[in-house]
C-alpha cells in the first residue's frame, strides 16, 4: 500500500506531533453508543453479515477522514492512499485468529471477498498479528459484553500507530438497538475531534440505509 510523507514543516498539527510522538502511551480511546437498528433491519432483510457490514461501515469512514490514514514510519508522518481493514476472528474453540481484508468502495464486492478470505485465513494455524503495513485499521469484536471501556494490550517496541476499533454486544434501549463503539487512536496523529467525526459519519452510513 502507497503513502507519501507529510510536510511536517507546513502541516498544521507539527507541535501536537512532536508533543506526543515520544509518549510512553499515546493512544487515547473513546467509547460510545452507537444506534444500529437501521443497519440490524438492514442486514437481516438483505441477508448481509451483521459483523461484515460494521467492518465495512468502520473502514469507509475511516478512509474518508484523513487522519486516520495517517501513520508514523521511521519517526516521520505519512499518510496512506487507502486504508484496509483487519479484524480478529473467532474460532471453533473459542480461539482467535487476525484476518486482513481489502477494501472496497463496494458493499457486496466487500463482503463476498471478506466471507473468503475470512474461510481461507480460518485454516492457518499460525497468528499473523501486526503483520504487513500500518495501512490497516484494527477491528475487533466483544459480543459477549455491552461495555462502557476498553484498554488495549500494546506492543510499544513495533511503534505502530494504527487506529483500534472495537464493537461490542448491542442492547435494546426502548425501541432502538444500540451497540458500544470504541475508537482508539494515536494522539500525535488525531485528536477528539476526529474521534467524533469517525462517530458521526458512522452514525450517517446507518441512518441513510
Amino acid at each position: 500500500m502507497s503513502f507519501k510523507k507529510i510536510d511536517l514543516k507546513n502541516w498544521n498539527r507539527k507541535d501536537i506531533f512532536e508533543f506526543y510522538k515520544n509518549y510512553e502511551q499515546p493512544f487515547f480511546n473513546v467509547t460510545a453508543n452507537i444506534d444500529v437498528t437501521n443497519l440490524y433491519k438492514y442486514c437481516k432483510e438483505n441477508n448481509h453479515s451483521f459483523f461484515i457490514y460494521c467492518l465495512y461501515i468502520s473502514t469507509k469512514v475511516a478512509n474518508s477522514i484523513n487522519e486516520f490514514k495517517i501513520r508514523i514510519e521511521n519517526g516521520e508522518p505519512v499518510i496512506f492512499d487507502k486504508i484496509n481493514t483487519g479484524s480478529t476472528i473467532l474460532k471453533d474453540d473459542n480461539t482467535f485468529f487476525f484476518v486482513y481484508l481489502e477494501y472496497f468502495n463496494d458493499f457486496i464486492e466487500f463482503h463476498n471477498k471478506s466471507m473468503k478470505q475470512i474461510e481461507i485465513t480460518k485454516k492457518e494455524s499460525v497468528i499473523k498479528g501486526g503483520a504487513g503495513s500500518q495501512g490497516v485499521i484494527y477491528h475487533s469484536t466483544v459480543p459477549w459484553i455491552s461495555f462502557t471501556s476498553v484498554q488495549h494490550a500494546q506492543d510499544s517496541k513495533k511503534g505502530r500507530t494504527v487506529p483500534k476499533i472495537v464493537f461490542g454486544k448491542y442492547f435494546n434501549d426502548g425501541n432502538k438497538l444500540l451497540m458500544p463503539l470504541s475508537v482508539e487512536v494515536h494522539h500525535a496523529l488525531a485528536d477528539g475531534y476526529h474521534v467524533g467525526l469517525f462517530y458521526k459519519k458512522y452514525q450517517e452510513e446507518i441512518d441513510k440505509l
